[in-house]
């Protein structure tokens, strides 16, 4: 479904995840400029990507969550274990041994979009941390949180839309924050009939945007696709009602696009089920990828 002038496959280990993560990084350590587009598999394999972009961007990154949950739980905070639902609070610092980037993002990096199934300990943690939260958004006030993300650092954490709140979950919504490798042979995808299988990044070419100088902010677009409403399309582990629509979607990421450099996408959390999901899917990877790389 990616269109790219470069696949390059990540073979997953189901009973190592730090060993895929350094398998990931190895593989991004060959990337030259470009669009990175890593096609999942399960939200822990964004891990490498982003802090990929953090190593080359430093405090101008800002890394949008486009997804249905915070993936923010620590392993004491999460009852199931699972890696993707603490990949982003491991982004910032906080999780398993040799699952922390060397260098972290920083919370008032982080925006959520869409993110509408938060567990307690998530709530505090965005609440205390300088976490941006949106909910279901409009893209005039994304792209303001984009561009004034780190001026009001160490504020702590506010929701921008409070109409829809944090979204508490149940008990299972987190998705877990322990190690656990449950789904993590969804790997990284290829965008073929095989991508469900195994890992790769497909690179497009991009025409990198100029920006109005060095405080420019670059976004890393993570998209797992549980951020999109279920009865729209249900092909994931973990729905919940209210998310986006396509439509939407592409409205957001479009914004973004035309005002920032993307440094990376992320397209994660398919589980194949029903044949007009893939239908649904397979035109709306693409325009996302094109958006994306300004094609």
């Amino acid at each position: 479904m990616v269109p790219a002038e470069r696949r390059l496959r990540v073979d997953v280990d189901d009973d190592d995840l730090i060993v895929t993560a350094a398998r990931v990084r190895a593989v991004m350590s060959q990337l030259g400029d470009g669009l990175v587009v890593t096609a999942g598999g399960d939200c822990g394999v964004e891990l490498e990507p982003v802090a990929t972009a953090r190593r080359k961007y430093g405090d101008r990154l800002v890394v949008l969550w486009f997804d249905a949950h915070g993936d923010l739980n620590t392993q004491a905070s999460s009852p199931s274990g699972a890696f993707h639902g603490m990949v982003l609070r491991a982004l910032t610092g906080e999780g398993p041994e040799g699952l922390v980037p060397e260098e972290p993002i920083r919370p008032w990096q982080i925006v959520l979009a869409g993110v509408r199934d938060l567990d307690q300990a998530e709530v505090a943690f965005v609440e205390a941390s300088g976490v941006r939260h949106l909910g279901v958004t409009d893209s005039v006030a994304l792209v303001d949180a984009v561009a004034s993300a780190g001026l009001d650092r160490g504020q702590g954490g506010r929701s921008e839309n409070p109409d829809h709140g944090l979204g508490l979950g149940t008990e299972n919504s987190d998705r877990g924050s322990g190690l656990r490798t449950e789904g993590s042979s969804r790997g990284l995808g290829l965008g073929t009939e095989e991508s469900s299988r195994g890992s790769a990044i497909g690179v497009e070419k991009s025409s990198r945007r100029q920006g109005g100088g060095i405080e420019e902010k670059v976004v890393y677009l993570h998209i797992d696709l549980d951020v999109l409403d279920p009865e729209m399309f249900g092909s994931v582990g973990t729905p919940a009602p209210g998310g986006l629509r396509p439509d939407q979607l592409l409205e957001l990421v479009g914004a973004l696009a035309e005002r920032f450099e993307v440094a990376g996408l992320g397209i994660v959390e398919y589980e194949p089920a029903r044949q007009e999901d893939q239908e649904l899917l397979a035109p709306l990877v693409d325009r996302l990828v094109r958006i994306c790389a300004r094609t």
